[in-house]
């Protein structure tokens, strides 16, 4: 959505005095009388030319003052869509191959991460943050609405990042920071993993109360051979549900579900790009100055 407005809009009241003051502090003018009119060498109408001129200049000064702009507003702060985080296992066993049963030589890890860019690329009103785990977890990125940079972040992510190990209660904890900024009123987690619970300091249960004390709905997906129970018992004391997914195909059904959750509107700011258009006016300012003095040269002449 692109609208026209002015930077300085205060400028205008530099207009309004100077219209102002053409009539009412005019300098008296001493008058000369002349019998023969018809021996100068000027017309009232190139009198009139010069005057547009110099009111045409001085009305382009003060819009180049204003300085025009064109604005291409972005908002978000009416945006419908969720904040979602992802949290993926990248622990040892996601090198294993075969997910795919198109491409078997993708491991688990790297099918994924195309299901995941694909969900990503799909949730056009969404914030999305990025959370790896495996021996610990960490933020790979924070919730964002930039999902280009996103989706090419996440091609950088690989298996053992974050360890060989799988400490699923630090997968969801730091899933949990990630939101420490989040104004969404629906906040979903959406874990993944491929193991069970072997590592890290805070236990699944300790991770799930404090989801729960954020008002953070947790879905769970166990792909391959997954400990199902484990993520069961997190989805349902989450608030959300689990999924099962034992191949890529199975995996893309599983996040076309998720893609259905209800939105809630997004607090966030108002931001604008603008496009400085002043330099239009000064040109045109240039010109009329530049016609104005040299018509005012030809009848002095």
């Amino acid at each position: 959505m692109f609208e026209f407005n002015f930077e300085y809009p205060e400028v205008a009241i530099l207009l309004i005095i100077y219209i102002i003051c053409q009539y009412f502090c005019k300098k008296e003018e001493v008058k000369f009388y002349f019998v023969h009119l018809e021996n100068f060498n000027f017309s009232i109408k190139y009198l009139n030319i010069i005057t547009i001129l110099k009111y045409l200049s001085i009305i382009f000064l003060l819009t180049t003052l204003a300085s025009p702009i064109l604005i291409d507003k972005l908002d978000p702060k009416n945006r419908i869509g969720v904040d979602i985080v992802l949290s993926i296992d990248s622990s040892g066993s996601m090198s294993e191959r075969g997910f795919d049963k198109t491409n078997s030589k993708l491991s688990k890890f790297e099918s994924v991460k195309e299901v995941i860019k694909e969900f990503i690329s799909k949730r056009v009103n969404d914030n999305v943050g990025v959370v790896l785990f495996g021996n610990f977890a960490f933020i790979s990125s924070p919730i964002t609405y930039e999902k280009d940079i996103l989706i090419e972040l996440i091609d950088l992510l690989d298996v053992g990042l974050a360890g060989e190990n799988t400490a699923i209660g630090e997968g969801i904890a730091q899933g949990v920071r990630a939101f420490k900024t989040s104004k969404a009123e629906s906040k979903i987690l959406i874990l993944l993993s491929d193991g069970e619970h072997n590592s890290g300091r805070v236990s699944p249960q300790q991770a799930v109360e404090l989801a729960k004390k954020h008002k953070i709905k947790i879905y769970t997906i166990g792909i391959g051979d997954s400990h199902d129970e484990m993520l069961k018992i997190i989805a349902k004391d989450g608030g959300g549900e689990f999924f099962k997914a034992n191949d890529r195909d199975s995996l893309v059904k599983v996040y076309k579900k998720i893609d259905s959750l209800e939105s809630s509107i997004i607090k966030s700011k108002n931001y604008s790009k603008k496009e400085y258009l002043f330099f239009y006016p000064l040109i045109l300012a240039i010109i009329s100055l530049t016609l104005f003095w040299w018509l005012r040269y030809r009848r002095s002449v």
